[in-house]
């Protein structure tokens, strides 16, 4: 009898356990599932999209010679370009600082009542390019950048150094000088995404917390140089963490400190069912309550369900299905309602700007 007490009671503690192990899973996946089904509510969002209060801009990445004639000249609801320019292109000589193709930027599109958003460049996706310049790549800046790998560990461009202190200086100085001239005339300024493939084992310099670190020092030296236009940081992901399950503080922090400094908050890829993008920087948009600006980016592929990051994905191949469904009005639904952004950046890529983009934006 006392044999059958105990096994009873070992079966009991067993069953307790099982039970327990399995809500614990269940709330473990609903976490990681916060947000899985917001963008349902928007499914139903049509053409055309009336003005709002979102500032809608073109991205052209590097592609600035695109903005010649280009539709969002003379439509209302563009209120103007996002152009990217690498530091290399306004720094070619050390403190020698050249902004001719901005000032041309910028005088083609106020002729016709537009606005420019500097996308500013220190990070590439492509090892056959480096965007900082050629004096960085000594010893006295350790290198100045270092290689970013994919999850394969395939290199896939290079990433300024933003956790050592002599490459932040060399920044703010650049950010210094852009201020000088062009504060309070163009529409805005951005840092370039947190996200990075880069890790101790990929270069002892670098450690979570020293570019944590970095990033909010950069942010502050933009501020700093811009206290009437935008600025604004993609703060994406950060290497070391990875949200919900491993949440060092590292993304939250820059979030909260942008809100403290008066930088705006903003991010690329607009992935409204995928969960990398959802619990990362489209749960922190969503769940703050932010009196700085904030923007979301519908980058290439994006009008499809991509990333440029996807494995197998091209642009430079996409051609766009006839088959496919436009994701326009459920993009702008979406960041409109869920995140609550004042700018949006839609990239230019064809044939999904002009098929897709255009014919939602009525203008009315």
């Amino acid at each position: 009898m006392q044999k059958l007490t105990i096994t009873k009671q070992i079966l009991l503690v067993f069953l307790f356990i099982a039970s327990g192990t399995s809500i614990n899973a269940q709330e473990g996946k609903n976490k990681s599932d916060k947000y899985a089904d917001a963008y349902k509510k928007y499914l139903t969002a049509t053409c055309p999209i009336k003005k709002d209060s979102i500032r809608h801009f073109v991205y052209f990445s590097r592609d600035r010679e695109m903005i010649v004639d280009h539709p969002l000249l003379s439509h209302p609801m563009f209120t103007g370009a996002q152009i990217m320019y690498s530091w290399k292109d306004f720094e070619p000589q050390k403190g020698q600082y050249d902004f001719s193709i901005l000032k041309q930027d910028y005088e083609y599109l106020k002729k016709y009542g537009k606005k420019i958003f500097i996308q500013l460049q220190d990070v590439t996706f492509n090892p056959a390019y480096k965007a900082i310049p050629a004096y960085l790549f000594t010893e006295e800046f350790d290198g100045g950048a270092t290689l970013q790998y994919n999850d394969e560990g395939k290199a896939e461009g290079w990433v300024a150094k933003r956790w050592n202190k002599k490459v932040r200086e060399r920044f703010a100085l650049l950010l210094q000088a852009l201020g000088k001239e062009f504060d309070g005339k163009i529409e805005g300024i951005n840092l370039q995404e947190t996200a990075i493939g880069v890790s101790s084992k990929t270069d002892p310099s670098f450690t979570e917390q020293g570019y944590v670190k970095g990033l909010k020092e950069n942010m502050l030296a933009l501020k700093k140089a811009f206290q009437s236009s935008t600025t604004m940081i993609y703060a994406n992901f950060i290497p070391g963490e990875w949200l919900p399950w491993d949440d060092k503080g590292y993304l939250r922090s820059i979030y909260q400190y942008g809100e403290e400094v008066g930088v705006g908050l903003g991010g690329p890829d607009l992935m409204v069912t995928r969960k990398g993008q959802l619990n990362h920087a489209l749960a922190l948009m969503h769940e703050g309550h932010y009196t700085v600006p904030i923007g979301i980016a519908v980058q290439d592929g994006n009008y499809t369900g991509k990333t440029g990051a996807d494995a197998g994905y091209n642009e430079h191949d996409d051609k766009g299905e006839k088959s496919r469904k436009n994701l326009v009005p459920l993009l702008h639904a979406f960041a409109k309602d869920f995140l609550r952004v004042k700018y949006m950046f839609w990239v230019n890529q064809e044939p999904y700007f002009k098929e897709d983009v255009m014919p939602c934006f009525s203008g009315d």
